[in-house]
């Protein structure tokens, strides 16, 4: 097996030598790669949560790759993301460590290094999979498949799960359509249909049996976002 078998990386990298060198590295590996070479560029593709790692240069053509780090650990997104730049500067690396970086590689730098680097990211995210979410009172059971809300198990299809147990992993951060399709269905159907919001619908549904706080949060022309603490509707709180 490649090392980096099903690993779908994002690299954001102006200079074109640079980025072709790891690229090709890394897809000879067993890398599927994506390419950036702006923040602009870099920040819209970087919340695309299929990446299962980001490889950030700092200085980019529009700005600092350092804004991207700290914009999407902001907003909640924990897609891990090593840092490439050729400044040795103790405070910069310390900056972007702190700023969620999960690793700081300074150029230049063998292949074999950079391998070593992903590694050592992977092991570390493996050491701590989650087994289970907890949001206010729904527990969700990754292993089991298993809802639970208030300590009552809720009955979930395979579909219903996988969007419930998504948005909770992503609870706090709008999500769009579109990412939704990608992530839990793995297609990409017309997202102006209305095949999400059913299922949200069924959702809404099941968890009301047990609840009536509305986890559940449509964001209007952006998607949905799951809100862990809600403070219970008010009777004219409508959807």
């Amino acid at each position: 097996m490649k090392r980096l078998e099903n690993m779908n990386i994002l690299i954001v990298e102006d200079d074109p030598t640079a980025r072709l060198l790891v690229k090709k590295a890394l897809e000879y590996h067993g890398g599927t790669i994506t390419e950036a070479s702006t923040v602009a560029e870099g920040t819209k593709l970087s919340r695309d949560a299929n990446h299962d790692m980001i490889i950030l240069d700092l200085r980019l053509p529009d700005g600092n790759g350092y804004d991207i780090c700290n914009s999407l650990r902001k907003d909640g997104i924990k897609t891990p993301i090593l840092i490439l730049s050729a400044d040795q500067d103790v405070d910069i690396k310390v900056k972007n460590l702190n700023a969620g970086a999960d690793d700081y590689l300074t150029k230049p730098f063998s292949i074999e290094e950079l391998l070593a680097r992903i590694d050592a990211i992977k092991r570390r995210i493996d050491t701590t999979e989650v087994t289970e979410y907890n949001c206010g009172e729904l527990h969700i059971d990754l292993i089991g498949r298993v809802l639970r809300v208030a300590g009552n198990r809720v009955e979930l299809t395979n579909s219903e799960f996988n969007l419930l147990a998504y948005l909770v992993k992503n609870s706090e951060r709008t999500v769009t359509m579109d990412e939704l399709a990608k992530n839990v269905w793995g297609i990409g159907f017309d997202t102006q249909t209305n095949y999400i919001n059913v299922y949200i619908s069924y959702l809404r549904k099941k968890i009301a049996k047990y609840s009536d706080k509305k986890y559940i949060r449509t964001i209007r022309k952006k998607g949905f976002k799951v809100i862990c603490d809600p403070l219970p509707p008010l009777p004219s709180d409508k959807e």
